[in-house]
């Protein structure tokens, strides 16, 4: 009989998963997730820490259950993923691996060494609002800032691909490969000051937390206030808190998209319901800047010609700690340690501060962004981290933002500042 390797990444779910269809034409298929061992993220830490691990087990013990309704398994195992999936391979017999496309470098390398290791690999891009071959440009003509390339899309008129429902059911895992229990999980920290409490069932990594909080987000009418409350610094409905469901793929963007558009045909539209929509091409547009630009985004310079920047380790670890003396930038640092999560606003504040006023290397601070947020993507974090920088796609050539009037302005009763004081 054929079998299917169908290997897991960023898209744990079975909703609009052209993947998961894809694999699904062998009479035998296996959904194997790989927990790659601890890395280290050449600046003295973990590249992956206890939030995201949590929330990824979170998302994986969903995709379990929808997995198992539908007659299929899952099943999870340590090591990386090209020492696993070639053997995995010899033991079944199977006939190819079917994945996510993620166009950064050491995901691409992934897949590159399971095919030297012999492998048929088939990825499939699924993680953007839009096609790659929906733009109305070629990829090499990629604006080289993102109102342009806005400006494209809505003047081309391009509609979303609508998205593929879940299948009813699978194919059944080889003979000798049961649904065993799940590996010990990273248990969630319970912080009640979060503004994403991921401890809480409303916010549980799974699919179908993810689509409950969409609904719920919608059918109290947030969208038509989101323009006006993005900016906000805490608190669980100033924005629509689906990133960490987007950065697992837990939640697919079209799917979003369609229940936005849903919202406006009866609600009305607005600007705070286009203004998501907004956010969801920034998304895309950071991910179809690495899909052009590969490597160069990972170097020190970016796509500018500056000189790699400057790095002071005892600065650097001041500022990871909330010890910088600065009292909105230290609040968000602690933030972001105990809960995972931080706002918008206040990762571009945080950022700027080690840039501009530490004089840090930005590719340490993404590092640390990698390895605590919740909704960490590789995408958008390197996209933010060079366009605050100013090599990136920021056509002011960097964004400095003034940690004092932004207290002034965004929290201006220090009432968070109190909420993530020092202890």
């Amino acid at each position: 009989m054929s079998t299917v390797i169908y290997w897991l990444r960023q898209d744990l779910r079975l909703d609009d998963n052209a993947a998961l269809l894809a694999a699904c034409g062998g009479e035998r298929l296996l959904p194997v997730y790989c927990h790659a061992p601890t890395q280290d993220s050449g600046w003295g830490f973990a590249r992956s820490d206890r939030h995201r691990q949590a929330f990824v087990g979170q998302a994986l013990d969903g995709l379990r259950r929808a997995l198992k309704a539908r007659g299929s398994a899952l099943c999870e195992l340590a090591g990386a993923p090209a020492e696993i999936l070639p053997r995995l391979a010899r033991q079944l017999d199977a006939d190819r691996v079917v994945c996510e496309h993620i166009a950064a470098p050491e995901e691409e390398a992934e897949v590159t060494a399971l095919r030297r290791a012999g492998l048929q690999v088939d990825p499939i891009w699924q993680s953007s609002l839009y096609a790659p071959l929906q733009l109305p440009f070629a990829l090499d003509r990629l604006p080289m800032a993102f109102t342009p390339f806005r400006g494209e899309i809505e003047q081309a008129s391009l509609t979303p691909a609508a998205p593929l429902d879940a299948p009813n059911a699978l194919p059944p895992a080889p003979d000798g490969w049961p649904d065993d229990a799940p590996p010990a999980r990273v248990p969630p920290a319970i912080e009640p000051r979060s503004s994403f409490p991921y401890h809480l069932p409303p916010f549980h990594g799974g699919e179908e937390a993810a689509r409950a909080h969409l609904a719920q987000y919608l059918a109290r009418g947030l969208p038509h206030r989101y323009k006006t409350t993005r900016d906000r610094l805490y608190g669980a409905d100033f924005s629509t808190k689906l990133a960490p469901w987007l950065a697992c793929g837990a939640l697919s963007p079209r799917r979003v998209w369609q229940a936005l558009k849903d919202f406006e045909a009866e609600y009305g539209a607005s600007d705070g319901s286009y203004w998501i929509g907004f956010e969801l091409l920034w998304r895309d547009y950071f991910r179809f800047l690495l899909l052009r630009h590969g490597a160069r985004l990972f170097h020190a310079s970016g796509l500018s010609c500056q000189p790699a920047p400057g790095h002071d380790a005892t600065a650097f670890q001041r500022w990871r700690d909330g010890e910088t003396g600065q009292p909105l930038v230290d609040a968000a640092m602690r933030e972001l340690a105990a809960s995972g999560y931080l706002s918008n606003r206040l990762r571009q504040v945080a950022a700027s501060y080690l840039i501009y006023e530490r004089g840090g290397d930005w590719r340490a601070g993404a590092a640390w962004f990698e390895a605590q947020l919740l909704d960490y993507d590789v995408y958008s974090n390197q996209g933010n981290w060079l366009y605050i920088a100013g090599r990136g796609t920021d056509p002011r050539g960097g964004r400095r933002f003034n940690p004092q009037r932004q207290a002034d302005e965004h929290d201006p009763q220090g009432r968070y500042r109190a909420l993530w004081g020092a202890a």
